[in-house]
């Protein structure tokens, strides 16, 4: 059998560690390449089309759920930095199908629970029907979530990138502006955290607990990362490319 070169090796190891990182972040700049293609007439139709408003759950919850979290009304520049920094942390911490599970759970959550709580202030008087058709798009709640699951359960690294992160979007993009008047961005972005960090919580007790050789994956492919490097090390160092 033919050995592949170590440095192929170590590509499709990190490939495989980061899946679901390396999966989200390219899915999201293709869909902004796309929406950036498209005439302001047509940007406005996928936005209203995406948009996770309470009209839209009502009439096709799925697809809008799916198609926000890859699609943003502004700042499509930075988002893939704040994506690449949050989700390869968590995705580290955690794994693939677990970051996978907390991400898409806390955009879920803090989708339905924000927009739950504008239909029922709608419903009770309080906001005008009109606020059932808000633009509601964006990458926000899965990063959040990734973010909450670094900042507990990563390396140090890990924890700085989240830490650059969190304060970028708090800062810059006021990431829980309006919470004490329930503002729907806010509630959502808080409800993320708070699932994320309970149920990451959950997934970690649950892999700590696993019987002897269950449940090492992770750890078997961050020593395959290290074993290669060393490979490639060593062999740049005898002159083989």
């Amino acid at each position: 059998m033919t050995r592949l070169p170590a440095r192929t090796l170590l590509s499709r190891t990190l490939l495989a560690r980061y899946g679901v990182a390396w999966t989200y972040l390219a899915c999201f700049v293709l869909a902004q390449l796309g929406y950036a293609a498209l005439s302001s007439r047509d940007q406005s139709a996928v936005l209203r089309w995406a948009s996770t408003d309470v009209v839209n759950l009502r009439h096709d919850p799925v697809g809008s759920l799916v198609a926000s979290a890859f699609v943003s009304g502004g700042s499509a520049t930075a988002w893939p930095a704040l994506i690449a920094l949050a989700l390869f942390s968590a995705n580290r911490a955690l794994g693939n199908w677990r970051t996978a599970v907390v991400c898409v759970t806390g955009h879920v959550i803090g989708t339905l629970v924000s927009e739950g709580i504008l239909d029922y202030r709608v419903m009770n008087g309080p906001l005008p029907a009109s606020e059932t058709r808000i633009l509601d798009v964006g990458p926000s709640y899965v990063v959040v979530s990734a973010i909450a699951v670094a900042m507990l359960y990563g390396s140090w690294q890990a924890r700085v990138a989240a830490t650059v992160d969190l304060a970028a979007l708090v800062f810059v993009g006021h990431l829980f502006q309006g919470l004490s008047t329930l503002e729907v961005a806010a509630v959502g972005h808080t409800t993320a955290i708070a699932v994320s960090v309970l149920l990451a919580s959950i997934l970690v007790w649950q892999a700590r607990h696993q019987r002897p050789g269950h449940g090492s994956r992770g750890r078997y492919l961050d020593e395959a990362v290290v074993s290669l490097g060393d490979d490639l090390t060593a062999s740049r160092v005898s002159g083989w490319r």
